[in-house]
């Protein structure tokens, strides 16, 4: 059976109709090339709005997946940049939340920037970037800093007479 373009019309219009029901999580990726061809505003906000829940997704990933393959028009440039930014927010925010665990380690140790900073292996300068979240450590690093924030915690902790 082949279609012709009026009933191929037809059913990706029904498959559009299913998807509007289904959170576009749970989209297939030919249904969000479908739902980027069209001129529906309202569907393209809906795809805008899954990338911003979980900018690095299924649907992200998607999307990135669809705008490779074909640049629909219009939406192409803004897709782009929604998915630059959102990804950009995440990752300032990731930063100051590890900015915000370092903090908490530094104070617990007891020890001073400069003295953290050298036993740790690092620049104060490095360890200062840390802090104010313009740079992230490497797992191992932040590995270091607890054991040393653990280690110089407990002896500072009030001993049992």
């Amino acid at each position: 059976m082949t279609l012709t373009s009026e009933s191929k019309g037809s059913s990706e219009a029904a498959g559009a109709a299913s998807a509007a029901d289904t959170p576009v999580e749970f989209w297939s990726t030919s249904a969000i090339r479908t739902a980027l061809e069209t001129d529906d505003l309202s569907v393209w906000q809906r795809i805008v709005m899954a990338i911003k829940r979980d900018p690095y997704g299924r649907t992200a990933r998607q999307v990135e997946e669809v705008l490779e393959a074909t640049q629909p028009f219009g939406v192409a440039k803004a897709l782009t940049e929604v998915l630059a930014r959102t990804r950009a927010h995440l990752e300032a925010n990731e930063c100051e939340e590890v900015a915000r665990q370092i903090r908490v380690l530094l104070e617990r140790s007891g020890l001073g920037v400069p003295e953290f900073a050298s036993r740790i292996g690092v620049r104060s300068e490095e360890l200062s970037a840390y802090l104010e979240g313009t740079t992230s450590p490497s797992a191992s690093l932040l590995v270091r800093m607890r054991r040393l924030s653990d280690r110089f915690a407990k002896i500072r902790a009030p001993r049992p007479d």
